[in-house]
């Protein structure tokens, strides 16, 4: 099991690179994440719902992700509250206390994926939450040492030594820990080293002396490492002004599935920028309304930015709109919630820019989608994937054209009589090159390059299960495993 000293220390990371590691070497393996708290989330093979960390730790397997590779999502809401999602299915909204009661309930399944795993699988690489030394969340914990000592399994522990103060961070962890807690740590990883690693040696002599145990692995900072972010959003990187095309993405307060538009980010030919609250939405070519854990909710804030005001300069001078998900959902005339799914019951008028309407529901749709996607102008529908994961449902108020076209003929999504406005549920339409040459060139690019994200996925992984196993101590690994299983 990887812990980690603090919230981004490299748990999610490494647990991929030991998982691609694995895999390269014949041995059938799958990720495993207890408890996970994120709004960026996948489509299970089996019809369920987890953290978006899992589902790419899966690829890094070779095998499609499953409900049981993280038996229990929170979906945040609220600054309080979240939805709970217990084996890929959504159970219930809770308030944080509320939660807290519930854990023993929440073990009893987080113990029957793990060993439905257990069978199917050799090895299985299993990611904390947070930091294992959070005083406050140790009674009753399921995250992190909780479950570790409920399965008898070893601890290796991560830090990021980017932050500072990597030495005091490790030694401090351990010592918050239970002695029965502290042996089952069996080494150290130190992430995102930067540097002369000869500069560092007397600090990992000193550590190994002071606590009696191995520093697995100095990684190194890998440069432009891309693996889909869990759930922080992504930094911007400079504006690129030679580049063709500008699209902004406002920044809701409850975004998800922001890795939705990583494939634009990283496209040689667009200027991408997420656009934070006090920000502006002028300049752009397209506006993209991403996806959102409360539309309601962020149908105000959309407001409270002026942003509303900001989107209709935007078409006026001839600018592209697209939705997806909330964001689409906020596209329509009235987004009801009339038995609070969301947050607090009620209704919220829409931006009015497609004539549909939306009302949520306690069933959740969660599904893989297979289709073609048929925007205004073009000549020819192009092949799409994608998923939905969404409560609302969304029904026409007129003849509106569809967006996409389903494999089972089921259309999804809208455009508007003038072609400017689209919408969808659909998540990872940009994921393949086809299709987001298609949107690119709706948007005004009239020679875009067709990127491959799926290979550069893969890539990535690769890259990055090579860099650990070459700084990977392999005869400190051994040693510390084999001590471990012969207490």
């Amino acid at each position: 099991m990887v812990q980690g000293t603090t919230s981004d220390a490299g748990k999610t990371t490494l647990v991929a690179a030991l998982c691609r590691i694995f895999y390269r070497q014949g041995v059938r393996v799958a990720p495993f994440k207890p408890q996970n708290m994120a709004l960026n989330s996948a489509v299970t093979v089996d019809g369920g719902e987890i953290g978006r960390g899992q589902a790419v730790q899966a690829r890094a397997c070779g095998v499609a992700p499953h409900s049981d590779m993280n038996p229990v999502l929170l979906k945040p809401n609220s600054d309080t509250g979240a939805q709970v999602i217990l084996q890929g299915q959504a159970l219930t909204n809770m308030e944080a206390a509320g939660f807290h009661d519930y854990k023993q309930v929440a073990m009893q399944a987080v113990l029957a994926s793990f060993r439905r795993l257990q069978s199917q699988y050799q090895t299985l690489v299993v990611e904390g939450a947070g930091s294992p030394a959070e005083i406050n969340l140790r009674a009753g914990d399921i995250a992190n040492m909780g479950f570790a000592e409920a399965v008898d399994c070893p601890v290796i522990l991560v830090a990021d030594i980017d932050r500072g103060g990597v030495f005091a961070h490790l030694v401090g962890t351990l010592e918050l820990l239970s002695e029965t807690e502290r042996a089952r740590v069996i080494g150290f990883v130190i992430n995102r080293f930067r540097g002369d690693i000869g500069l560092l040696q007397s600090g990992l002599d000193w550590l190994e002396a002071r606590t009696g145990k191995p520093v697995l692995a100095v990684v190194p900072f890998i440069q432009g490492l891309h693996t889909e972010a869990e759930d922080a959003l992504t930094a911007n990187t400079a504006a690129q002004s030679d580049r063709a095309l500008k699209v902004k993405v406002p920044v809701f307060s409850r975004i998800s599935n922001h890795t939705d538009f990583d494939p634009l980010r990283l496209h040689p030919q667009v200027d991408f920028e997420f656009v934070g609250p006090g920000g502006s939405l002028a300049g752009a070519d397209l506006i993209i309304l991403p996806g959102t854990k409360n539309t309601r909710a962020d149908l105000d804030f959309l407001r409270a930015q002026g942003w509303d005001t900001a989107l209709q300069t935007h078409l006026r001078y001839g600018g592209k709109l697209m939705g997806i998900c909330g964001g689409m959902q906020m596209l329509g005339e009235q987004v009801d919630d009339p038995i609070g799914v969301e947050g607090a019951p009620g209704s919220t008028r829409g931006l009015a820019y497609l004539p549909i309407t939306t009302r949520m529901g306690q069933v959740k749709t969660l599904t893989n989608c297979q289709g073609q996607l048929r925007l205004p102008g073009q000549a020819q529908p192009v092949p799409v994937t994608g998923y939905e994961i969404h409560a609302g449902v969304t029904e026409p108020l007129q003849a509106c054209d569809g967006l996409i076209v389903g494999e089972d003929g089921v259309v999804d999504g809208f455009r508007s009589a003038d072609g400017n406005i689209v919408g969808c549920y659909w998540h990872g339409v940009f994921n393949q090159p086809d299709a987001l040459v298609a949107v690119l060139n709706w948007a005004g690019l009239t020679d875009s390059v067709a990127a491959d994200y799926e290979a550069l996925l893969e890539a990535e992984l690769d890259r990055l299960a090579s860099c650990v196993a070459q700084h990977w101590q392999e005869h400190k690994w051994n040693d510390a495993l084999q001590a471990f299983m012969a207490r």
